[in-house]
């Protein structure tokens, strides 16, 4: 039998990347998407596609508010999202405990299926400058779910895989199309529109789009009509 693994989608070009990783190791993928009160839910039916394309056990979207506190331009319609480049320091697109509320609804579907691995398509590189995709965070994440879970304590250690995490966006798109993952089905933009149409313009796009042009394959990206 396959082990079960906990995979967080997001819907976006890492996430899909993460699923056919885990699936490619042989685990059995149950897909966690969460609708937190993010700009739009383009990236939501992303997810749902690429759990029909790549294949899963199960996929469930969990809804948690994060609008209802924001601090994000991401989760507050008024912060403007970024759209002149991608600057240093941490970006008004970081979206305050977001990855740590992910992991801990991850780790909690986790000890029910009774799975001692959950994969995170974080990445350490082209990451915008986001403290929760860091590789010390994701260590000490791991340290406290070993210490905080029952499965833990009675010996069964669980792993967070983090399979993207020193990779840059080219290399994460090259292993993609290795595994067969369709890109085209993915959205990343943080203001897609209703149809997943990227803007083109803020730091997502830009990442994905240099993604793509350093990998020396074609952008499958729907862009928005200027």
């Amino acid at each position: 039998m396959m082990k079960p693994a906990v995979v967080l989608l997001s819907g976006g070009l890492d996430s899909a990347t993460c699923l056919a990783l885990a699936r490619s190791q042989g685990f059995d993928c149950y897909c966690l998407s969460f609708d937190y009160g993010q700009r739009h839910n383009a990236e939501l039916a992303a997810a749902d596609r690429v759990v029909k394309a790549l294949g899963a056990a199960e996929h469930r979207v969990i809804n948690f508010g994060l609008a209802q506190f924001g601090g994000s331009a991401l989760t507050d319609t008024n912060i403007a999202v970024p759209t002149g480049g991608v600057m240093p320091g941490i970006p008004v697109t970081y979206v305050p405990a977001r990855n740590t509320i992910m992991l801990s609804l991850a780790l909690a579907w986790a000890e029910v299926l009774g799975s001692r691995d959950i994969f995170v398509g974080v990445n350490a590189v082209d990451y915008s400058g986001y403290p929760d995709c860091r590789p010390e965070y994701i260590a000490a994440f791991e340290t406290m779910a070993n210490l905080a879970t029952r499965a833990g304590v009675e010996g069964a250690k669980l792993s967070i895989h983090a399979p993207l995490i020193a990779l840059s966006k080219a290399e994460i798109i090259r292993t993609g199309m290795q595994l067969g993952v369709d890109y085209s089905l993915t959205v990343s933009c943080y203001q897609a529109d209703t149809q997943g149409h990227a803007c083109g313009q803020c730091d997502s796009c830009r990442l994905r789009a240099e993604g793509f042009a350093a990998a020396g394959v074609p952008d499958p990206t729907p862009y928005a009509a200027a």
